[in-house]
């Protein structure tokens, strides 16, 4: 592979490094350090919330794995990831306003500050921040996984030289600028990914003779793919586990959640809820659509190209001009980009001030100087973005089921926590710590056991679980008076 393809991708990556180091200068004649490096200062418009909203939601696995599952079975696919499209205007909807007028009574930064102050638990919030480490450790290996597969099939280059080129400089860029730098490049890899998305579109529809010609092959050799059920390949149980996977319950994941606290008005908060639901629709189902083209490009069975994580990259090798390549490769990547560095900034504020500093703070310890307090959030930030990088070194197998396991791991414990913490006055810390560690280890035991009620994913036994013991440990266990309750609910 000609080093001259590898210039687009290693110029955009530049870009991102160029904004992380400017929004840094611009913060550091800034007060409130923890504010500005972990939610922006509470100042994004609607355009880059929503953006940024997006594009941590839309990993690799929804521009690799998701789109190869989509050649695999067919239009059946589009029907159950649809509903993803739903996913940025839920969360916006039922946490951003509420979130957002929290945030600023309580002064939280993070969405544990505000769990912690609701429940009054500093044990809650401590397995809540070691949940969100762990989960979001699995969620960014499946992305730097993906994203270094995608760059080693489509480029020509090692896996651990696609591992380098955007895992580490992606890692070095969060960890310099913090949240405001990584809504902007966010927001640029949104940008990236839609017009990825119509690059590969193009050339995929021109490869395989055009749309009628796919379609008419399709039809010929798989008319099971033109089925909703797919000839059983979709059965009903799964629409309905994967629709709460990744429809309903994605509005309790923490980085998602975490965006009410980030944006600075009303307004820029319905505007972020209209953009992102286009975006995501946009993407969504563009994405999933050039899976099924790729039908017309990739004839043969799926054995011959490996599992579904190499049908895209094989389609982009095979499909686009090679001279464009260098170009048509930092769409999907930019999706595993942005994933990695909006769950980094969240795992790094979780244990940096979920728990370093709080700890400080409760021991009377007193306050880190401004310089000290920069100087180890980068550190901190930087060094569980290189050992998530380490561990892709040696990449597990299906990126696609890794997401969905860490997925249904972080709606299993924050779901029951978040919807009836903030919109019950009866929730108590005792039916939170059950539902949180009950909930989740019982999905984990599922997931590992391979259980499955009537065959339907382990989120269901999950937030099942989640629910009876939140709802035993609230109304069996009597809590003693919450003086917060207050600021959640005040009296009229």
């Amino acid at each position: 592979m000609n080093f001259l393809q590898l210039i687009p991708l290693l110029l955009f990556m530049a870009i991102m490094v160029g904004i992380s180091v400017y929004v840094r200068r611009e913060a550091a004649s800034e007060s409130g350090f923890l504010s500005h490096y972990f939610v922006g200062n509470r100042a994004l418009g609607g355009f880059v919330l929503a953006m940024t909203t997006v594009a941590t939601y839309s990993s690799v696995s929804s521009f690799v794995g998701g789109p190869g599952m989509a050649w695999h079975i067919g239009f059946g696919w589009i029907y159950m990831a649809v509903v993803q499209v739903t996913a940025v205007f839920l969360v916006l909807g039922i946490y951003g306003k509420r979130v957002a007028l929290l945030s600023r009574k309580l002064n939280a930064v993070t969405v544990v500050d505000i769990i912690r102050a609701r429940y009054s638990s500093d044990a809650l919030a401590a397995i809540s921040a070691l949940v969100i480490v762990l989960f979001f450790a699995g969620t960014m290996t499946a992305q730097f996984v993906g994203g270094a597969r995608l760059f080693s099939a489509t480029m020509g280059y090692d896996y651990e030289m696609g591992l380098v080129v955007f895992g580490l400089i992606v890692v070095i860029y969060t960890a310099i600028g913090g949240f405001r730098a990584v809504a902007f490049t966010d927001t640029l890899c949104a940008l990236v990914m839609m017009a990825g998305i119509v690059l590969l579109f193009y050339f995929v529809l021109q490869a395989g003779g055009g749309y009628t010609n796919i379609m008419q092959n399709i039809a010929d050799n798989h008319p099971e793919m033109l089925e909703p059920f797919s000839g059983g390949n979709m059965p009903l149980g799964l629409y309905f586990t994967q629709w709460l996977l990744v429809g309903i319950c994605t509005i309790a994941l923490p980085q998602s959640v975490v965006r009410g606290i980030s944006y600075k008005d009303t307004k820029g908060l319905h505007q972020a809820m209209i953009i992102g639901t286009f975006v995501v629709g946009f993407m969504n189902i563009g994405i999933n659509m050039i899976g099924i083209l790729s039908r017309g490009v990739l004839t043969e069975p799926l054995s011959a190209y490996g599992t579904v994580d190499h049908i895209i990259p094989t389609s982009i090798a095979t499909a686009i001009p090679e001279s464009i390549v260098g170009f048509a490769i930092i769409g999907p990547l930019a999706a595993s980009i942005s994933t990695i560095s909006g769950l980094l900034i969240v795992a790094a504020s979780s244990v940096i001030k979920d728990v370093f500093i709080h700890y400080r703070r409760k021991n009377g310890k007193g306050e880190l100087s401004p310089t000290r307090l920069r100087a180890i959030s980068v550190v901190a930030t930087a060094t569980l973005g290189t050992v998530v990088f380490l561990v892709a070194l040696n990449p597990p197998s299906v990126i696609w089921l890794i997401n969905m396991f860490a997925f249904g791991g972080l709606e299993t414990a924050f779901f029951w926590v978040l919807i009836f913490g903030l919109f019950t006055k009866w929730a108590n810390k005792y039916g939170a710590l059950f539902s949180a560690i009950g909930g989740t280890v019982c999905y984990c035991l599922a997931q590992g056991l391979g259980i499955k009620l009537f065959g339907l994913h382990p989120i269901v036994i999950g937030i099942s679980v989640s629910l009876v013991f939140f709802l035993a440990g609230s109304f069996l266990i009597k809590d003693k008076e919450n003086k917060n309750l207050e600021v959640f609910f005040p009296k009229e």
